[in-house]
């Protein structure tokens, strides 16, 4: 490690995406091979891909893997304002001393963990960059302001998600980025086990699991009449959280998918037409 002026290396956790150990497994169903071809991507130290919908389930299999590989994992959420800084580490004053504070990927990476960068798109390309020496054959992260050049630890392991409908010309992954990582894709399951996920994440009777999921699924066909965003599993499972709880089906299915994705009153009516007759 190189010494710079008086920097001293600092473990304090990261403003940005901390580090923790899963300890009690998160309920994933597979829906295809994802988990063995993630275990063949961390055995041979390959860079993952997440492709799929909003609320698919990307991020519970993330923490699926990493409860199932007893790795710690470091979660962080992209945006338009990530920077290089956020990511990596800056220098920080405390008590009149200048101290060097590891970022989120540069702790992952001292440590072992696996970095799951969420929604990837959303962060500017000129902060994508810096992942690019850890996602192929070199493993590396320079730090230019320190002047470290560090070897990621075994265990380490970047994953990167993204929601492939959101693309456009002035959001998307370079072709540099893209063919670094072993893309998985992710979609909805199939209706039987999107109705399991929601039994067993909400406790609700199954014929309401069932019911919820029928929604769904006749919700989703909206898409091709102007509605940007599907229902997600994750709607479902908060639907299903309500009326668990004791609110009416209506009301749960209106407060927690409804009106979460539109504003347009044409739009609105269809959908709320489509509750009543499921929950007729």
């Amino acid at each position: 490690m190189k010494d710079v002026s008086s920097a001293v290396m600092s473990i304090a956790a990261p403003s940005h995406g901390g580090l923790r150990s899963i300890g009690e497994e998160p309920y994933y169903l597979p829906t295809a091979d994802e988990v063995s071809l993630f275990e063949h991507a961390h055995a041979r130290k390959l860079a993952v891909m997440l492709k799929g919908p909003t609320g698919c389930g990307k991020t519970r299999f993330v923490e699926h893997m990493a409860w199932r590989l007893r790795r710690p994992l470091v979660t962080v959420a992209c945006h338009d304002d990530l920077t290089a800084s956020d990511l990596v580490g800056r220098f920080l004053v405390r008590e009149d001393q200048t101290v060097w504070q590891d970022g989120p990927l540069t702790r992952a990476v001292r440590e072992g963990a696996i970095c799951y960068l969420d929604e990837i798109v959303e962060a500017r390309q000129d902060t994508t960059v810096v992942i690019h020496p850890l996602a192929d054959h070199r493993r590396i992260l320079p730090i230019d302001k320190t002047g470290e050049l560090i070897d990621a630890a075994g265990g380490f392991q970047l994953v990167i998600s993204y929601n492939p409908s959101y693309q456009h010309a002035l959001k998307d992954l370079k072709p540099s980025t893209r063919q670094r990582f072993v893309s998985l894709e992710f979609t909805f399951p199939s209706a039987e086990r999107e109705a399991s996920i929601v039994a067993h994440e909400t406790g609700v009777d199954p014929a309401d699991a069932r019911a919820l999921v029928t929604l769904a699924a006749r919700l989703r066909t909206l898409q091709d009449r102007g509605l940007a965003e599907v229902p997600s599993t994750r709607l479902l499972v908060a639907a299903g959280q309500l009326i668990a709880s004791g609110i009416d089906r209506r009301r749960a299915c209106d407060a927690a998918i409804v009106t979460p994705l539109s504003d347009d009153p044409t739009l609105l009516a269809a959908m709320r037409d489509l509750v009543s007759t499921t929950f007729a």
